[in-house]
């Protein structure tokens, strides 16, 4: 996939992240001359809508690992004409700034996708002010329940008890829950002001449709095949359709749930 194109999948990310990113945004405290961090900022939501709210005088940065995410970021920035954002290659765990220079960071579901969340959060706590906010997204152990707990009934089904195994360790690798969350955030030196849960639904006609969305299809589905046997993908995510339909059909149609919590934080003056 080349760039363009790769930029044209990622780019609707934000309607996933939508939801999200509203909740940061109304946590968010606003002030005047605020220097700012997005980690995994992305192809720019919630930084560049950020940027907007705060004004000329404030400096909004953001940080992505992915050349092509930032490519794109640096290009938007251009032709919107904005000037108080800024697009910066890195990575969460080794941040390319010095001690104590943002008064707010902000993550928009970033903080589930780093590799070591622990060593993330101490560089927050290097590079934020002392009384600094820091607010995060992050979606919960639950999302797409309905569809991890069909697959759950096949794989007991047919004695894959290696594969349940493998899927839980999945959930709990990509999405930590809350209290676990808030004990590594305190952790590493940060006072939790609010901890706000919230979440929402996706409705499909069908198990396929779901299958078949853009989202799933790019971004869930090839993590999902990677714990089940290559010679048996299809037939198994075959039967948890069937599942989901069954289970469904009273109401007509397929929701997924995708329950998210938002964390405001602060690091401590002293």
């Amino acid at each position: 996939m080349s760039v363009s194109e790769k930029s044209l999948l990622y780019d609707e990310l934000p309607f996933w992240s939508a939801p999200f990113g509203m909740l940061l945004l109304d946590t968010v405290k606003y002030r005047k001359k605020m220097r700012v961090l997005d980690i995994g900022c992305g192809y720019g939501f919630p930084m560049l809508e950020l940027a907007g709210r705060l004004g000329k005088e404030s400096e909004v940065h953001g940080l992505d690992p992915a050349d092509d995410a930032i490519e794109v970021l640096k290009e938007k920035i251009r032709m919107r004409e904005i000037t108080n954002a800024f697009g910066v290659q890195g990575r969460g765990e080794d941040m390319p700034f010095g001690n104590g220079v943002f008064d707010l960071i902000i993550s928009n579901n970033g903080l589930n996708n780093v590799n070591d969340q622990g060593r993330v959060l101490h560089e927050c706590f290097r590079v934020c002010k002392p009384g600094a906010q820091m607010v995060l997204t992050m979606n919960l152990p639950h999302t797409m329940t309905e569809f991890y707990e069909a697959l759950r009934k096949v794989l007991e089904k047919h004695g894959l008890h290696i594969c349940i195994t493998a899927m839980d360790a999945h959930i709990f690798d990509k999405r930590k829950p809350v209290e676990y969350l808030q004990n590594m955030i305190e952790d590493h030196g940060f006072l939790i002001t609010s901890v706000q849960p919230d979440g929402f639904k996706y409705s499909f006609t069908s198990a396929q449709a779901f299958y078949n969305h853009y989202l799933v299809k790019n971004f869930f589905l090839p993590h999902w095949k990677e714990f089940l046997p290559d010679d048996r993908q299809q037939d198994i995510l075959s039967e948890a359709a069937r599942v989901m339909d069954e289970e469904a059909a009273e109401d007509g149609h397929l929701e997924i749930s995708v329950p998210f919590v938002c964390f405001d934080c602060r690091k401590p003056e002293i």
